[in-house]
C-alpha cells in the first residue's frame, strides 16, 4: 500500500510538471511559429506554417528601426548590469560586515520595499527626471534600474557574503590590507555566483521592461526594443502580427543563451546564503 501510494506521488508530480511545461512551451512555440508564416495576420491556421519564411525576419531588419532598438537596449542593459552590480556589492558588503545604528531597520527597510511595484513612483520619478532635465535620455533610466535593483539584490548578495568566513578578511587585515581590498580581493571573487546572478537579472531587466521606458523616453531614436516592438501592433494601421513575433523571438533569443550559459551560477546565486541571514 505504503509503495503504491509513492507511485501515485510520483506520477502525479510529474503530471503536474508536464501541464506546466506543455503551459509554457505552447506560447513559445506559438511565437515561432508564426514569425515564419506568410502574410501579417494574428490568425493562423496551424501552429507549424506548411510553408515556412523568413522574410518577417529580413522585413524587420531592413524596413523598421530593430538595429537601433537593439542597440539602444543593450546600451542600458549593459550600464544598468555594472552599476547595479557595484551599487548592490558595495551595499550588501557594509550590510554583511559591519555593525551600525539603524542596521537591521535599513535591512528591513529594503525588504518592506521589495513589496511595492515600481510602477506606485512613476508620478515621482517623471517629476525628478524633468526636474534634473534627464526626461528623454539613456542616463535617467538607467539610474531609475541602478536605484531600484538595491533592495532586492542587497539580501541576495548580502546573505551569500554571510556565508564567507571573516577569518579570511582578518588574514588580511594582519597583512595591511584594507576594507577595499578585501572586497576587491576576497569577497568578490568568491562571490562569482551571486554577481552573476545580480548582473544578469539587471542586464534583462531592460529587455523585459516596458512601462518605465515608455515614460522616461520619448524621441523615436531613442526607444528600447519593448516600445519599438509594442508600436508595431499598437495602433489599428499598424498589424504586422508576424513581424511583431520574429522580433519577439529574436529578443528572447540571446535572454535564453545568456540564461542556459549561466544557469549552473545563477542556481547557486539563489539558494547560496538562504541559511544565512
Amino acid at each position: 500500500m505504503s509503495k503504491l501510494l509513492n507511485n501515485l506521488v510520483v506520477i502525479g508530480i510529474y503530471a503536474v510538471f508536464a501541464v506546466l511545461l506543455l503551459t509554457t512551451m505552447y506560447p513559445l512555440i506559438w511565437v515561432i511559429g508564426t514569425s515564419l508564416h506568410p502574410g501579417n495576420t494574428l490568425m493562423v491556421s496551424s501552429m507549424f506554417p506548411k510553408q515556412p519564411t523568413l522574410e518577417h525576419y529580413v522585413e524587420l531588419i531592413r524596413n523598421t528601426d530593430f538595429v537601433l532598438w537593439f542597440r539602444n537596449t543593450v546600451t542600458i542593459a549593459l550600464a544598468n548590469a555594472v552599476i547595479s552590480t557595484g551599487l548592490v556589492a558595495a551595499t550588501a558588503y557594509a550590510f554583511s560586515r559591519f555593525r551600525f545604528k539603524g542596521r537591521q531597520q535599513g535591512l528591513m527597510a529594503l525588504l518592506i520595499l521589495q513589496m511595492f511595484p515600481g510602477f506606485l513612483s512613476i508620478m515621482a520619478i517623471f517629476v525628478l527626471l524633468l526636474q534634473t532635465k534627464l526626461l528623454d535620455t539613456h542616463l535617467g533610466l538607467i539610474l531609475i534600474y541602478a536605484g531600484g535593483s538595491i533592495s532586492m539584490g542587497t539580501w541576495v548578495m548580502k546573505g551569500h557574503f554571510d556565508t564567507i568566513p571573516k577569518s579570511l578578511e582578518e588574514a588580511a587585515y594582519i597583512d595591511g590590507a584594507s576594507h577595499m581590498v578585501t572586497l576587491f580581493k576576497i569577497i568578490l571573487p568568491l562571490s562569482l555566483p551571486a554577481i552573476t546572478f545580480v548582473a544578469l537579472n539587471s542586464f534583462i531587466t531592460p529587455f523585459m521592461d516596458f512601462i518605465l521606458p515608455q515614460i522616461v523616453l520619448r524621441s523615436s531614436d531613442k526607444m528600447t526594443l519593448a516600445q519599438g516592438l509594442y508600436n508595431m501592433v499598437a495602433t489599428e494601421t499598424n498589424s504586422s502580427f508576424t513581424t511583431f513575433a520574429a522580433g519577439a523571438v529574436l529578443v528572447a533569443l540571446p535572454i535564453t543563451i545568456l540564461y542556459m550559459y549561466f544557469q549552473k551560477y545563477l542556481i547557486h546565486g539563489m539558494t547560496a546564503g538562504a541559511d544565512k541571514g
